[in-house]
């Protein structure tokens, strides 16, 4: 499975999903494309999931027009630590999420 991760979250997020290819939209070279954009690239570049902390982006963008899913990670803050509590979650029900879809995860 190919992710995506979105530029709000921490790149060290990369070294808790070694099962996954995971690549960061700073390393893709997409920081300037914002949500539309951003996931189109996505789907074009054969990414699976894209990995948020955006709660506004399935109201934003019409996620069924999209050949990935979106995982939105709510947090309390923006640390490493309290995402290290979700990614058993992510891993859990990676294999289950739809396409065009987005999956909240929260503690």
């Amino acid at each position: 499975m190919k992710i995506l991760l979105d530029e709000c979250l921490p790149v060290r997020l990369k070294n808790l999903l070694t099962e996954f290819d995971v690549f960061s939209v700073s390393e893709m070279g997409w920081r300037s494309l914002k949500n539309g954009k951003l996931l189109k690239a996505a789907v074009e570049n054969s990414f699976d999931v894209f990995l948020t902390v955006d709660k506004k982006l399935e109201y934003q963008q019409n996620l069924d027009s999209f050949n990935n899913s979106v995982v939105v990670f709510i947090v309390a803050r923006n640390k490493i630590e309290l995402f290290t509590l979700l990614i058993p979650k992510f891993i859990e029900i990676s294999n289950k999420l739809e396409k065009g879809k987005s999956t909240i995860i929260s503690t």
